[in-house]
């Protein structure tokens, strides 16, 4: 089977009820986000970095969740194509489960005073990359939400995912000994 199929090469895509929408709605702005988020995680899956990660419990900690939440990522993505699909995600279990990573690596960081760059090791700063591509997504989901009926677990959702991220970006820089740039303004 082809992976081309021609149907979108007027600016329209199909979505699984067979609803043909154009390439530029709502709908298709917020899978996309969540798709790129998704992609910018398998980078950071990838990155040899992370597989050289001192710490070989973190290592495959962070490795083990991030691929949960790609997999997650790929249930919010069919749910927003169909809402009524049968997929969906525990986002009251899985927002607990980021609540008690984030809680497990904040105790062993150093505490936020100021507000900081993004950055220090290539980990690091690809987290942040991915944490902000998560924030766009959840305004693409919270712009969706206000002209559709959406799954409200799917905000909570990303929205705990973002914080998770910013704090897997600030663990990664501790154990890669990636000192943290304060912002300090002007």
């Amino acid at each position: 089977m082809a992976i081309y199929t021609r149907t979108g090469d007027k600016g329209e895509t199909g979505l699984f009820s067979g609803k043909r929408v154009s390439k530029d709605s709502l709908v298709i702005e917020a899978i996309g986000s969540v798709d790129e988020l998704n992609a910018i995680i398998g980078m950071i899956i990838a990155q040899s970095q992370i597989s050289n990660l001192k710490s070989k419990i973190y290592k495959f900690k962070l490795k083990t969740e991030l691929i949960k939440i790609q997999s997650d990522l790929f249930v919010i993505g069919a749910s927003l194509a169909n809402p009524k699909s049968a997929l969906k995600i525990n986002s009251e279990k899985r927002s607990r489960d980021f609540e008690a990573l984030i809680d497990e690596m904040t105790k062993k960081l150093p505490r936020l005073f100021n507000f900081i760059l993004p950055g220090g090791g290539e980990a690091g700063a690809m987290l942040h990359l991915a944490r902000t591509v998560a924030r766009r997504a959840e305004r693409r989901l919270v712009t969706l939400s206000k002209k559709q009926q959406l799954d409200s677990s799917i905000l909570i959702y990303i929205n705990r995912l973002s914080d998770l991220l910013f704090t897997m970006a600030r663990y990664s820089n501790l154990k890669d000994k990636r000192k943290e740039t304060i912002w300090h303004g002007r």
